[in-house]
């Protein structure tokens, strides 16, 4: 991948803002001489990606350079010319990786991503190494890919629950419309505590404190949401044809 200038946060500070967040960090896996560690950030483009590698490499282990940053990305993207408003065939795929002198390792990161159908992220599996210890042979491999896979599959969540929460987002402000809808038709009404009542103004949960851990529930209140605006709208039917 292209060398950056960079040098310390200072300067990475003037040519990029916002400073990027890694999306997730593996747990360290520690074998003789060697220490292994993953990283994945958001990628929209190449470049992005390979910026990213280096604000990891000269900013975050400034102070702990790692004998490897191995790398890769995947990376979905508008064809030149186009708007994407012909649909898929208006993208294509951009995919790189790095060895950084771990011959063969790039790929196995790379493979990793194509299994998970990671899109739009780069990954750099860090490896320290004490020249002189233990040679790990395949051993080495087998660590990157649990690294790798570790980051990936949380990367996966958080996309999945970034989904689920843009969609109640959008169910809830469909809800409320067609509740203010059923209440014109309908009149004042007592309390009820069916989900569907017109006048029932459930404040929404705060989804920006949701982690992945609440995934399950996310998918359980999309499924609620449906089914109460459904509800809704058979009975605005049903006051329309009375």
């Amino acid at each position: 991948m292209v060398e950056s200038t960079v040098s310390n946060l200072d300067s990475f500070v003037q040519r990029n803002r916002p400073l990027p967040e890694p999306k997730a960090i593996s747990q360290e896996i520690r074998d003789r001489s060697s220490t292994f560690v993953a990283t994945i950030f958001s990628a929209a483009t190449p470049e992005e990606a390979k910026s990213h590698v280096q604000y990891l490499r000269k900013v975050l282990h400034a102070s702990r350079p790692a004998t490897h940053e191995i790398s890769a990305y995947r990376c979905m993207m508008l064809k030149p010319g186009k708007t994407g408003l012909a649909g898929p065939d208006d993208f294509e795929l951009k995919t790189g990786y790095e060895d950084d002198g771990e011959q063969w390792a790039g790929i196995k990161v790379l493979k990793v991503m194509e299994s998970l159908a990671v899109l739009d992220a780069v990954v750099i599996c860090s490896r320290w190494y004490l020249y002189g210890g233990i040679m790990l042979g395949s051993a080495r491999f087998s660590h990157i890919e649990t690294c790798v896979i570790e980051v990936c599959r949380t990367f996966k969540s958080q996309q999945e629950l970034e989904d689920c929460i843009a969609m109640l987002s959008t169910l809830d402000d469909i809800l409320k419309q067609l509740r203010d809808e059923l209440a014109l038709l309908s009149g004042p009404l007592t309390s009820s505590n069916d989900d569907s009542s017109p006048h029932l103004r459930l404040k929404p949960p705060d989804y920006t404190l949701w982690t992945e851990s609440d995934l399950p529930k996310a998918k359980r209140l999309v499924i609620a949401r449906e089914k109460a605006i459904a509800s809704v709208k058979n009975m605005i039917a049903k006051r329309r044809s009375s």
